[in-house]
């Protein structure tokens, strides 16, 4: 799990490892979110495979990356980007939270201005 210019992983599953990663520098994310967020990756990567990873964009913005070893034939691309639409929908209140946090303690933009999308 890497960072990509400005993109920082926040958290992340690994189906070929079977390995949970969470960025310590979120550790301030409250504990129950924290296993919301673990369940969600480690279910995904248990249902489609691959490696699942959620990031915070440079503007504070959440998103998905999900990738796959060449080789494996058993990656499901399709339920993929049915179970990322799933996730964005179910969890909306919680990926804007996710955003807002960044936002407003990484960021350190004023909370008032976070409301104003």
């Amino acid at each position: 799990m890497e960072e990509n210019s400005k993109r920082i992983v926040l958290c992340g599953a690994n189906a070929y490892d079977k390995k949970y990663y969470f960025n310590e520098q979120f550790k301030g994310i409250p504990q129950s979110i924290q296993d919301e967020l673990h369940i969600m990756c480690v279910l995904f990567t248990e249902e489609v495979g691959g490696v699942f990873t959620i990031v915070f964009e440079e503007d504070g913005s959440v998103s998905f990356d999900t990738e796959s070893y060449e080789e494996d034939i058993l990656y499901d691309e399709v339920s993929s980007g049915l179970l990322i639409h799933d996730i964005k929908l179910k969890h909306k209140e919680l990926l804007e939270a996710l955003s807002m946090y960044y936002r407003v303690f990484i960021l350190h933009e004023p909370f008032d201005e976070s409301f104003e999308e």
